[in-house]
């Protein structure tokens, strides 16, 4: 297929001719989210370029490598940026725990945990900030659900049995949330 062909399918369409081994339809993919999750990443680590283009890397790698993973029911936007969203969560977990050096450790009669750095703090603020405010903008019921899922971590299971509603329902509001976050992000870009 030329190349220029590739331009006119969905991210569908590429993701299975991808699957099939087709290296110029994962190409095309991953030149349709480039820049858009680079500048996600840019804005996140505050302008830092050379950590924007490793977790850039690690993204792509990761879609790459679990490619047969993606569930079509959600757009490939969505499952993208999830997983950009969750490699930047590693690369400040990983930062995080190579600043920690001995002498930082607080020592065992000590409650407190070691302090973030002012780096984490900016990105720990302008994160919270935005979950605060797209929690502020969200109908009584996806709060609800956000609060259970995000923040409490609670499995579609646990979140069935705390509002007494079908498995099913939780399944499809919470793919409705996450529309609604994909909506808030684009239209913050």
């Amino acid at each position: 297929m030329e190349i220029e062909k590739y331009i006119i399918l969905s991210d569908a369409q590429l993701v299975v001719f991808a699957l099939d081994g087709d290296s110029a339809a994962f190409g095309t993919l991953s030149e349709r989210y480039h820049d858009g999750i680079y500048k996600y990443f840019l804005k996140l680590t505050q302008g830092d370029e050379d950590d924007a283009s490793d977790m850039l890397q690690d993204t792509f790698v990761k879609v790459f490598v679990h490619l047969d993973k993606y569930d079509a029911r959600f757009t490939f936007g969505q499952w993208i940026y999830t997983i950009a969203h969750n490699t930047f969560i590693d690369y400040v977990r990983r930062r995080r725990r190579e600043d920690v050096s001995i002498d930082s450790l607080p020592n065992s009669n000590s409650p407190l945990a070691p302090e973030e750095s002012p780096e984490e703090r900016i990105i720990n603020e302008q994160h919270q900030a935005q979950v605060e405010r797209f929690m502020a903008s969200l109908p009584e019921k996806y709060r609800t659900l956000a609060e259970l899922r995000f923040v409490r971590e609670y499995s579609y299971e646990e979140i069935a049995a705390h509002l007494g509603v079908p498995m099913g329902t939780v399944k499809t509001q919470i793919h409705r949330l996450r529309e609604r976050l994909s909506k808030q992000m684009k239209e913050n870009e």
